[in-house]
């Protein structure tokens, strides 16, 4: 049996009833208070009916991991980037946080979000940063299943859909910008499916929506490409195997084509003009050691558990697909293929499989999922589900003592208060993972070897220079003396730590759990920290 390609709705199992006109003697008085009031209640209804209630159950189960506070390491300069801008009013241009390449041409390609995360520092603390992290986590979890509930016209489909998802999307949550590029694009996929389901003026919201992406992050060039495909899915009406394509009308494909081009005039309204919109060109062809070395540029591991449960998804849609010759649009198939491709070649791209796989998985589920029917729904129980979900997130949020743990036992506190007691001279070698947080830890005043902005440091040739430093190739010493480097701040087991620790030339003078830091020629007695 093929699946529709019709649009499809919920049925919520009422009968539809011609209303009788108003009186004719007393039209507002017997209409509009009561109707205003029905709207109201239904509102209401609609916010604690079954399908809202899903929704909230779906946030408690992402909670549940995501109360482990995992901060990125450029979560921190990300956050001094954005501070810069609001004092400054001003958008960077060269490099102002390192010693290695400072001055060398640099923009802040995401400088929106940064903005964001700055405000939300100086206003909330690192309470306020982690809130907002699990706000937009929460808020692309609810999007995914908006997305496919829409597609296929069943809550409980949808809901099922995103809550295998969910062990897929979790561990790639994070508080940095990327968030919002991947929030941005499911919210354009549900643009286009409500236009595709008659709902035509949605469309004009994705011109405003691109000139936020643009200035947020570079998966923009995504969402440009999903509009692209899902445009030239319908020019033509044909059939091939188990595609199906239905051709657009003629206004639908006017207004189609007008927001596309406005969509691509919106990429030009930035602070650096058109070069945000080259930039993830740029990332793809022009930075081969940063995509190359970067963990989260890796390869989808199918060792480890997220990668079995990858393979087990892709081989259920494919036995699904050959057991029941499901039809499906070919632009939605293209993006599914292309979703799958870029999560196989990139780990972080599986936030672009999800949305592109969540319709067509809950669209399989609703052929053996009853849909939602009003008339059954408990509002009682629904509501009281939905209180306890967000007492339980409220009672179980992390404290502000918790969080700062979280952050000693992954980042260099103590290392951090130790140079801010007992200053040591001249530059410093430091651990990618440790850069970040230094920039927003000591201030301006220090200038740090590299951070996470790999572009920049690729292009000065000193991100090749730190791997052959930190993978103590032949030489390593010597490229350190090149820079000039008078300390070094490692992770305490790494290589380089254990080489420092046997060379004449360096002494340990600090060292914790987590990083040692090391001089050059005679130093005080050592500190060591629990």
């Amino acid at each position: 049996m093929n699946s529709e390609l019709k649009p499809l709705t919920i049925d919520d199992g009422e009968q539809t009833a011609i209303a009788p006109p108003p009186s004719a003697t007393h039209p507002t008085r017997s209409a509009g208070p009561a109707a205003e009031i029905a709207k109201r209640i239904s509102f209401f209804e609609r916010l604690i009916s079954f399908p809202a209630m899903l929704g909230a159950l779906l946030v408690a189960g992402a909670f549940l991991p995501l109360r482990l506070f995992v901060v990125d390491p450029d979560l921190w300069w990300h956050i001094k980037v954005g501070e810069g801008i609001l004092a400054s009013h001003r958008w960077p241009t060269v490099d102002p946080f390192s010693f290695t390449v400072a001055g060398q041409p640099w923009m802040a390609y995401e400088w929106l979000g940064e903005v964001l995360l700055a405000a939300t520092n100086r206003v909330a603390g690192i309470r306020g940063l982690d809130a907002l992290r699990i706000f937009l986590c929460f808020a692309v979890l609810l999007a995914v299943y908006a997305l496919a509930t829409l597609r296929s016209g069943n809550a409980k489909a949808g809901f099922a859909a995103t809550a295998v998802l969910i062990a897929l999307t979790t561990p790639s949550f994070s508080g940095r910008p990327q968030m919002l590029g991947y929030l941005f694009l499911i919210v354009t996929l549900i643009l286009l499916e409500r236009f595709r389901q008659g709902r035509q003026q949605a469309l004009w919201f994705l011109p405003v929506l691109f000139v936020l992406w643009v200035n947020t992050h570079g998966s923009f060039v995504v969402g440009i490409g999903a509009i692209a495909v899902y445009y030239l899915g319908g020019l033509w009406e044909f059939r091939a195997g188990d595609i199906e394509s239905r051709r657009w009308l003629p206004a639908e494909r006017q207004k189609l084509s007008l927001v596309f081009l406005l969509c691509l005039a919106a990429l030009m309204i930035t602070p650096y003009g058109t070069r945000l919109a080259t930039y993830p060109f740029d990332m793809a062809f022009s930075q081969p050691i940063n995509v190359g070395n970067i963990l989260e540029w890796q390869s989808m591991p199918f060792n480890l558990l997220g990668g079995k449960l990858f393979l087990a998804l892709l081989l259920g849609f494919l036995i699904a697909q050959a057991t029941l010759r499901l039809k499906w649009r070919p632009d939605e198939f293209a993006l599914f293929l292309f979703g799958t491709a870029m999560a196989c070649l990139h780990l972080r791209f599986i936030l672009v499989f999800v949305p592109f796989c969540a319709p067509l998985l809950a669209t399989i589920l609703a052929r053996w999922t009853p849909p939602y029917s009003r008339a059954k729904d408990l509002l009682a129980m629904n509501a009281a589900i939905m209180a306890l979900v967000a007492a339980g997130i409220f009672h179980y949020f992390p404290s502000t003592s918790s969080l700062e743990q979280s952050v000693a036992r992954d980042y260099p506190v103590g290392a951090v208060a130790y140079l801010q007691q007992h200053p040591v001279p001249g530059r410093m070698y430091n651990s990618y993972g440790f850069g970040g947080y230094l920039i927003w830890a000591l201030g301006p005043d220090h200038k740090v070897f590299l951070d996470g902005r790999g572009d920049v440091y690729e292009r000065g040739g000193v991100l090749a220079d730190y791997l052959h430093i930190a993978n103590l190739k032949p030489g390593a010493f010597a490229v350190l003396r090149s820079y000039g480097i008078q300390s070094c701040l490692v992770e305490r087991d790494e290589g380089l730590a254990a080489a420092l620790s046997n060379s004449p030339e360096w002494n340990k003078v600090y060292s914790d759990q987590l990083s040692s830091l090391f001089v050059r020629g005679e130093a005080p007695e050592p500190v060591h920290a629990n």
